[in-house]
């Protein structure tokens, strides 16, 4: 119970605060990738859903080229739309970085459920709206377990035994397993729940 009400923030502004600092010149030679790449912004924003369904902007790096989108979908590789340098951005999760500026604010923690999208609030089932008592994380055990290789319904599955079994033990084991994924691809680790 400490861990949820008080260590897990702390953890959360020490670490977030420590990797901007060290990867502020990643940043720099990313930014530089990315305009040279293709034209457009850097960041991409998109309103995402928090802690107990309150609204927050989420930054990404913009990994497809800039244009007005009005329906959202999974991306899957070889989608003609990402840029040469966001498929790498993409395959190695580099893209998702700026959210730690999300956690060092507050509105996501370094592990939780992934910020859902604003237009799914009517379609979460009772495990997909469990899943807002908690902060969304970079990543989580959904996204250990398959990410977008599971439908909704089954990643809400994950996100609802993740809220009921929150502890430190358990964030260590999906923040290390999310490095293995980085390097070996999340569709080597698809897990489907029961």
């Amino acid at each position: 119970m400490m861990y949820r009400k008080f260590f897990k923030r702390m953890i959360d502004i020490l670490a977030s605060l420590l990797i901007v600092i060290c990867l502020f010149p990643l940043f720099l030679f990313l930014y530089c990738l990315v305009k040279l790449d293709s034209r457009g912004p850097f960041f991409f924003k998109q309103e995402r859903l928090g802690y107990l369904g309150k609204t927050f902007k989420v930054y990404k790096i913009r990994t497809m080229i800039d244009k007005q989108r009005k329906v959202h979908k999974e991306v899957f590789v070889g989608n003609s739309e990402v840029t040469k340098v966001g498929g790498v951005l993409r395959r190695f999760k580099i893209d998702e970085i700026p959210q730690i500026l999300n956690v060092l604010i507050g509105d996501m923690s370094l592990v939780g459920p992934r910020p859902g999208l604003v237009s799914q609030l009517n379609e979460l089932d009772e495990n997909g709206k469990f899943r807002l008592n908690v902060k969304p994380g970079l990543t989580g055990l959904a996204q250990v377990n398959g990410n977008i290789y599971l439908s909704w319904p089954e990643r809400w599955k994950y996100d609802k035994y993740y809220v009921d079994h929150l502890s430190f033990p358990m964030d260590l084991s999906i923040g290390l397993k999310t490095i293995l994924i980085v390097f070996k691809g999340e569709e080597k680790f698809i897990n489907k729940p029961e």
